[in-house]
């Protein structure tokens, strides 16, 4: 099929909303990750320096829910797009990899990658984690211990960067499943540019929608399966307001 006029970029923000359908286990729920595991111990520098142990097993079972969870019908539905010929960027606050394994090829992670290992002297010297997982003694090629690549509360974003620049060319902007509430990620859909629409998808879109944000209150699965569709139809990237 031919490629859409002016081949729009669709930029798409995703949390934990959108891994959520596929039984990945969020965070800020009432039963949440964080109901079990203060922050401050799996999830900051300090947490690590002070018990290494503790915070290898907790990314270990999150590793672990990663391998056995599948794509969603949200997943999917962006891989679909892309493949129609529309240019589609993801940038995620997930670290999971349900959207490249859907078929997605343009993801950004911006907290980093579960099912990676980075040395814990170098950041930039990562490890592909196959299959397995981090355990005390496992050393990177500087004999260093290493850690999970995920971004840690305290840490910088180093891929923040790169999301600026994407939202900034966006056509169209889609935030699915994220309050928007964690800084600096927040601050990335105020980067896109004026003319560009802004659509978020949330079960509470209608509380979460600010000036200037078209809300679709309903779950990933559900919400952007029916944006896909439209745009797909109309072969270009349009406010469906049949659809709003």
């Amino acid at each position: 099929m031919a490629n859409p006029s002016s081949s729009p970029h669709l930029v798409v923000l995703t949390g934990a909303g959108m891994s959520a359908e596929s039984g990945i286990q969020t965070f800020r729920a009432a039963d949440g990750l964080w109901a079990d595991h203060p922050i401050e111990e799996v999830a900051t520098p300090e947490g690590w320096a002070r018990d290494p142990e503790r915070v290898l097993r907790f990314y270990n079972a999150r590793r672990d829910q990663v391998r056995s969870a599948r794509p969603n019908a949200a997943h999917q539905a962006l891989a679909e797009l892309e493949a129609d010929g529309f240019t589609v960027s993801i940038v995620t606050q997930n670290i999971d990899d349900l959207h490249e394994r859907a078929g997605s090829r343009h993801v950004v992670h911006l907290h980093g990658e579960v099912l990676k290992a980075r040395s814990s002297v170098k950041a930039d010297l990562r490890y592909p984690l196959p299959q397995g997982g981090i355990e005390m003694g496992d050393l990177c090629d500087l004999g260093s211990q290493l850690r999970p690549d995920v971004v840690w509360f305290g840490e910088a974003v180093p891929r923040f960067g790169d999301a600026l620049e994407l939202v900034a060319e966006a056509d169209l902007l889609l935030v699915v499943g994220t309050s928007m509430a964690v800084m600096p990620a927040a601050s990335l859909i105020d980067a896109a540019p004026m003319a560009a629409p802004r659509v978020l998808v949330d079960p509470q879109a209608d509380e979460l929608i600010t000036t200037g944000v078209n809300g679709l209150a309903l779950s990933a699965g559900e919400g952007v399966p029916r944006l896909v569709e439209h745009w797909r139809r109309q072969r270009r990237l349009v406010l469906p307001g049949e659809v709003l």
